[in-house]
């Protein structure tokens, strides 16, 4: 479609990627004061089934990544991203106009397989060109966006609603993947030279995925990040009715889950700028073991308020898990992609999918799990965080492995 050939400036190329991939947490994020008008207007009946509309997008992520990656391989990075805004714009505007939560929950399904393509593609251009802590060092700062975001999304969610609805919130989300579309095409040259591309086949797909996962590092970090996800999965399932239902915090439901969340963008930004001195896995297992003691001792709290602690103690408690959170997410990822360089498409899809596939029903249960209270949020932390530094301990009880020719 469009072809430039001069590299972005560094500034560019981490602000493209960072609009790009917070279009995903804007999709998620904005729709959480709007669940409970949704659950009225298109007749649901239980009320923890409104968790569904995030979920299902997740649903959709999953599968598109594991075509998203192979097929940025084989093609190369930018069209299957301009295939993927295309999927995305579509779901859009069936949510947009839709009269069934049916049709909802399928339309936020293709915005999950649409924003796959630009989520996981944009980390294998960013390893096309950087590799070891410079790739999370970008990952830190990319991520720090995709995780502030979150900070004003339901805030801007409820703003639309009180002006124009919230199907209005959907038509915000197809002018930002509008906005993206173009400047990535404008600006942004192809990073996959033809001659480094991967025929795309069954064979070789299944000969690429057996060597990702064979991977030690990869397999352990891919399941850490599940492990993880699953936790904020439920939170993020959830958020509305602990705080709307059981805080009766109204419209100050954006103001507490935004200053949860800039605890994770503040962490991204930290871990961006002490990395490359400290080291990814020194961060990652001081960050863990943080997580699961400040939730194993919240949780003890929670008991002694029979669920519900007031709600100063709930956000004191989120803004320190969230900032371990924070730290983990992007070095979770940089090192679940080290040894697969050679093959960053692949290797981003089957981290990527693998993880949200892995996150996806234990954050489903999390959530549903709801019961007026906070203690299966809170359970979940400890045991998803404890699994994480399980997992952890025992990817270092070897050597990491070092970048390998491809097999295929």
């Amino acid at each position: 479609m469009f072809s430039p050939t001069k590299p972005l400036k560094f500034l560019e190329f981490v602000t493209l990627l960072a609009f790009m991939v917070s279009i995903l947490a804007m999709s998620i994020d904005a729709m959480l004061p709007a669940l409970g008008d949704i659950a009225i207007d298109l007749d649901v009946e239980n009320a923890n089934d409104t968790q569904l509309v995030v979920t299902s997008m997740f649903l959709g992520f999953a599968l598109g990544q594991i075509l998203a990656g192979p097929l940025s391989d084989n093609y190369g990075r930018k069209p299957v991203i301009y295939v993927g805004y295309l999927i995305f714009i579509t779901g859009c505007m069936i949510s947009m106009v839709t009269e069934s939560f049916f049709w909802m929950l399928f339309g936020r399904m293709l915005q999950g397989l649409g924003a796959a393509a630009p989520r996981i593609v944009s980390i294998a251009l960013v390893r096309d060109g950087y590799e070891g802590r410079a790739m999370a060092r970008i990952m830190s700062v990319v991520m720090a966006i995709f995780i502030l975001v979150p900070a004003i999304a339901p805030a801007i969610g409820q703003g639309m609603m009180l002006i124009a609805g919230w199907r209005s919130i959907f038509g915000l989300l197809l002018m930002m993947a509008l906005a993206a579309f173009f400047w990535f095409a404008l600006r942004q040259p192809e990073t996959l030279e033809k001659s480094a591309r991967i025929s795309l086949s069954g064979r070789n797909f299944l000969a690429g995925f057996k060597e990702v996962v064979s991977y030690r590092s990869t397999f352990g970090y891919t399941l850490a990040s599940g492990a993880l996800f699953s936790a904020f999965i439920g939170y993020l399932s959830s958020a509305q009715q602990i705080f709307q239902t059981t805080y009766a915090s109204g419209q100050w439901f954006a103001i507490y889950f935004g200053v949860a969340a800039l605890a994770i963008g503040i962490a991204s930004v930290y871990n961006s700028s002490v990395v490359e001195r400290l080291g990814m896995r020194f961060m990652s297992l001081r960050a863990t073991i943080g997580l699961f003691f400040s939730s194993a001792l919240f949780l003890f709290v929670v008991f002694i308020f029979s669920g519900v602690p007031p709600l100063w103690m709930l956000m004191t408690w989120l803004i320190v898990a969230f900032f371990c959170t924070g730290i983990l997410f992007g070095n979770f990822n940089a090192m679940a992609m080290e040894p697969v360089g050679h093959m960053a498409g692949m290797g981003a899809a089957v981290v990527g999918s693998l993880s949200t596939l892995i996150s996806l029903p234990l954050g489903w249960y999390i959530g549903s799990e709801f019961n007026g209270t906070v203690f299966p949020l809170v359970a979940g932390f400890v045991v998803m965080s404890a699994a994480c530094i399980a997992i952890i301990v025992f990817i270092d009880r070897k050597p990491i492995e070092t970048k390998p020719e491809s097999k295929i």
